[in-house]
């Protein structure tokens, strides 16, 4: 059920904010010319939502030999981990 487009941009893949962009191109230049537009734009990209985050591979490298242990146990909110005066702060998350 792919909402592919005569111009191959598939409109189910997109965020919210990049659908909002390409809507806004096509009204404001037209369909096909904000097709292009829109297309050339997401190619120029970089792939940023690819890439992870290489200090949350840290701390998951870190703590799931614990999790796998039984020594640690994450309860199902998790937890928010902050910065303090030479510490780090960790809190149950709340919903």
């Amino acid at each position: 059920m792919d909402q592919e487009t005569s111009s191959g941009i598939d409109e189910s893949s997109l965020s919210k904010g990049e659908i909002r962009k390409l809507n806004a191109l096509r009204k404001s230049v037209g369909k096909e010319i904000g097709d292009r537009a829109f297309a050339e734009w997401l190619s120029s990209r970089p792939g940023g939502s690819d890439k992870e985050d290489p200090n949350a591979e840290t701390i998951v490298d870190v703590l799931w030999p614990l999790v796998e242990e039984g020594g640690l146990m994450i309860p199902r909110g998790g937890y928010l981990l902050r910065r303090g005066r030479g510490r780090i702060i960790v809190e149950p998350a709340r919903s």
